[in-house]
């Protein structure tokens, strides 16, 4: 039997970059699936969080996510330009962004088609692998698209004729997102249970082995 699992993943999370390719090889190995649940970043649906956090939180977060990816062996760079835009001159995020919210329905209707863990692997891998400048020019989302086997003219048109739709299955995917247990990406639910971090990817699948997780052609 098939065991599935909720993903709750945003654009602007490295940590949401880093896990993907294990749940990928893992999806590849085993016969488990992901359902695939895009959200807002925290910075976009609460952008106040940030103004409480002491400052050892960042200037820890950015060694922890160069050492990580070190650990990985993912390549990394912060995006340029970042998928959550800040005016520099308030230190705010303005409600009206340019990139995070299309990208975020960009990868709820990828899910939609069935390859919503593909498209999240590749795009992020462009936004965070640190090799792409002015990754949202040209066509590099576009390339990203047909390697997780979409076709990019339908998903652009999908976000332009059901942007408010998709909108609102962000939203929902939010509010189930706290019922199931935590608010941060990215967030594993499995069987009722809350897996939050990239750094739980060992526990969420050590509970998959005990609920039956078996090798795909078994």
């Amino acid at each position: 039997m098939t065991l599935t699992y909720d993903l709750y993943w945003s654009f602007r999370s490295p940590y949401s970059y880093m896990i993907t390719p294990r749940l990928t090889a893992l999806e590849a190995a085993y016969d488990v699936k992901g359902v695939i649940r895009p959200v807002y970043p925290l910075a976009v649906r609460t952008p106040e969080f940030f103004e409480t956090r002491d400052p050892l939180w960042f200037s820890y977060f950015l060694t922890d996510i160069h050492r990580e990816a070190a650990f990985l062996g993912l390549p990394f760079g912060w995006p340029r330009p970042d998928p959550v835009y800040m005016d520099m001159a308030t230190r705010t995020y303005p409600k009206d962004q340019p990139h995070i919210h299309r990208l975020t329905q960009l990868g709820v209707a990828a899910a939609e088609r069935g390859a919503g863990l593909a498209y999240l692997t590749e795009v992020s891998r462009v936004i965070w692998g640190g090799d792409v400048e002015n990754w949202h020019e040209g066509d590099h989302l576009d390339r990203a698209a047909e390697r997780a086997g979409l076709d990019p003219v339908d998903l652009a048109a999908a976000v332009d004729g059901d942007a408010a739709r998709l909108d609102a299955v962000v939203e929902a995917n939010q509010v189930a997102q706290r019922q199931a247990g935590h608010y941060g990406v990215p967030m594993i639910a499995f069987n009722g249970e809350p897996f939050f971090g990239q750094d739980r990817f060992d526990q969420f699948k050590w509970r998959l082995e005990q609920r039956g997780l078996t090798p795909r052609g078994r």
